[in-house]
């Protein structure tokens, strides 16, 4: 059967759209129905089935369960990239780090971590700020919803492309080319991987971290959520800040349409 000529009716992205936001709290609006059909005919082909019908009843199921993951990782975006949105990595260097680098621990958060970019980013400025970054107590936490995301930050393998804003000096001094002269894959060193602690979370669940955190970066992850959830995710951020704690969001994610407690620092910078 050619899956190209299935239609996902407005029932079933309905029931798709309810299912991804009780579980993750994305808002699937409307007019994204034609994208959600398109990746979700990726999993129709994983599981040789034929119809919307036949997946929905399937993961709606008890044999299905463990489905619902692998449908919010093919239907989240996971676009990242290295040293993204350049401004905010300038200001923590600047202003930030020299505050907080007169504590011997310190601890960083990203959630919705995606493929491991932004983490690693911040790991390389620690590494070039502090010339003792290996004799600190310095822990990167790097969490995503998705699986297949977490993995390809666990291998921390990146090809040329994705490392071609980064000076040649900086991509010889922390990662090592695999393969032959004429392969376009770099993997990080462990230098900075150790520094980076990965591990699924689903913002919308119970957060298990114990500590405090002198920054969190959540960005370009709460377009996708509701006012309600934002808000409330906001909130629960200010819990794990410590007190001058710092809060980095995505440039099209100000907090100005919700109340939260924060001050504002600069665009898209928010201080407890």
């Amino acid at each position: 059967m050619n899956l190209m000529s299935l239609e996902l009716t407005e029932n079933q992205f309905q029931t798709v759209s309810r299912l991804v936001y009780d579980l993750c709290g994305i808002n699937l609006k409307d007019g994204k129905q034609a994208l959600v059909k398109a990746r979700l005919m990726k999993r129709l082909r994983a599981l040789n089935m034929e119809s919307f019908s036949e997946y929905l009843q399937y993961i709606e199921s008890k044999s299905g369960a463990g489905e619902i993951i692998s449908m919010i990782d093919v239907i989240t975006t996971n676009k990242t990239s290295f040293f993204r949105e350049s401004e905010h990595f300038q200001f923590f260097s600047e202003a930030v780090l020299p505050e907080i680098k007169k504590q011997h621990k310190m601890r960083f958060w990203i959630a919705a971590c995606s493929s491991g970019e932004e983490a690693f980013t911040l790991a390389l400025v620690l590494r070039e700020a502090l010339s003792d970054a290996d004799l600190r107590d310095v822990k990167i936490l790097a969490t995503d919803i998705s699986l297949r995301m977490l993995e390809k930050a666990r291998k921390a393998v990146y090809n040329k492309e994705m490392i071609r804003d980064m000076s040649l000096s900086m991509v010889q001094k922390y990662f090592v080319r695999l393969g032959n002269e004429d392969s376009s894959d770099y993997q990080l060193k462990n230098t900075v991987r150790d520094m980076v602690k990965i591990a699924r979370l689903n913002l919308m669940d119970t957060w298990p971290m114990k500590g405090l955190f002198q920054v969190i970066f959540c960005r370009n992850v709460m377009i996708y959520f509701d006012r309600n959830t934002q808000q409330n995710l906001v909130n629960r951020f200010w819990d794990f800040l410590e007190p001058g704690g710092y809060l980095f969001v995505g440039h099209s994610e100000g907090l100005s349409a919700i109340s939260h407690r924060f001050r504002y620092v600069r665009p898209a910078v928010y201080r407890k």
